[in-house]
């Protein structure tokens, strides 16, 4: 069956699809949140079952065109939000039965090969990485920010090893003229110390600007949390990461709601604690090698997914202070 595979290198894949939909049970009913509407994949799937409602979520208006198609499709059971996911706690759906709550935090194969978006160092197109309602661009950034400024986010968002003598040369070059994708990918590679011969040298500077530009850790953190809230008993929290950045902080989320505790309501007398969440699974669930022949890129996404087991609101988590210091790096945009 495998060798029959032939993958269309031109098609976004919607990862894990087949993981999801298995884990969120949409065949039971109810309204589901899908926060990276994208392409829509996840969308059309769960609305196949005639009880499901789905609310879709993308920044980038692009989304938008695909969104009214599906509209149409599926008459009184969708709607699409242009906004930012981190807009969720303003969501006014206290009647919803909302059963899922769905993060695809990776880039669809359109938005990478869209010159005009600037996501990847093989574009000839502007070094722009806005994904949708943002402040401003990563050509902005790397213009105009000072020097340890760069530094920060090249190491913070990047891990980037050799950030100091990379943004050294930036600052030499921007002196002589502005510096769009291919300038940047040329410093770069002239300065990078060690070359892998499995990424290419600038795969971590354009990682880094990417979650800059876009505010990704707030993004994501936010996210998480008016999500956990708004999920009904049994609900399920659902992200797929493709970096260890972002998948680290969904880890630590995870794991800290699923070892809060409160006191029992239902049995004031035991005084018994209760787990307000739990985790579907410890370990992360990857890709099928089925999956990895048809859409390479899927190789290192990781499904994480966090139960709900009380209609509880006013839990306590420390995620915001366990990542202060890299979403004050996030605010360095104001110096644009």
């Amino acid at each position: 069956m495998d060798a029959t595979i032939v993958q269309d290198r031109f098609k976004h894949y919607p990862v894990l699809l087949k993981e999801i939909i298995s884990i969120i049970t949409p065949q039971y009913g109810g309204t589901f949140i899908d926060c990276t509407f994208g392409q829509g994949g996840y969308t059309r799937e769960i609305l196949k079952n005639p009880n499901n409602k789905v609310i879709g979520i993308d920044r980038d208006a692009e989304s938008s065109k695909i969104a009214k198609k599906i509209e149409k499709e599926f008459p009184g059971r969708f709607i699409f939000k242009n906004l930012n996911f981190s807009a969720l706690g303003n969501f006014k759906i206290k009647n919803e039965n909302v059963r899922g709550v769905i993060f695809d935090l990776g880039y669809s194969y359109t938005q990478i090969k869209n010159p005009k978006k600037g996501l990847s160092f093989n574009s000839s197109g502007s070094l722009d990485m806005r994904m949708g309602l943002n402040e401003f661009s990563a050509k902005e950034t790397v213009n105009k920010l000072d020097g340890e400024s760069l530094v920060k986010i090249f190491k913070s968002f990047g891990d980037e090893k050799d950030a100091r003598l990379i943004v050294k040369n930036i600052l030499k070059e921007r002196l002589l003229k502005e510096i769009d994708t291919p300038h940047l990918v040329e410093i770069i590679e002239k300065s990078k110390k060690r070359n892998s011969k499995r990424t290419h040298s600038a795969t971590k500077v354009f990682q880094a600007l990417r979650i800059f530009v876009n505010k990704e850790i707030s993004e994501l953190i936010y996210g998480m949390i008016h999500a956990a809230k708004v999920l009904k008993k049994d609900g399920l929290l659902v992200v797929v990461t493709f970096h260890s950045l972002e998948d680290k902080i969904v880890k630590y989320f995870f794991r800290s709601l699923s070892e809060h505790k409160s006191i029992s309501r239902y049995q004031p007398e035991k005084m018994q604690e209760e787990i307000l969440f739990k985790l579907y699974q410890k370990k992360p669930i990857f890709p099928s090698n089925r999956e990895l022949k048809e859409n390479y890129p899927s190789r290192s996404a990781k499904l994480r997914c966090l139960i709900k087991k009380e209609n509880f609101y006013d839990f306590k988590t420390d995620i915001l202070d366990k990542f202060k210091d890299l979403m004050e790096i996030e605010k360095l945009g104001l110096n644009l």
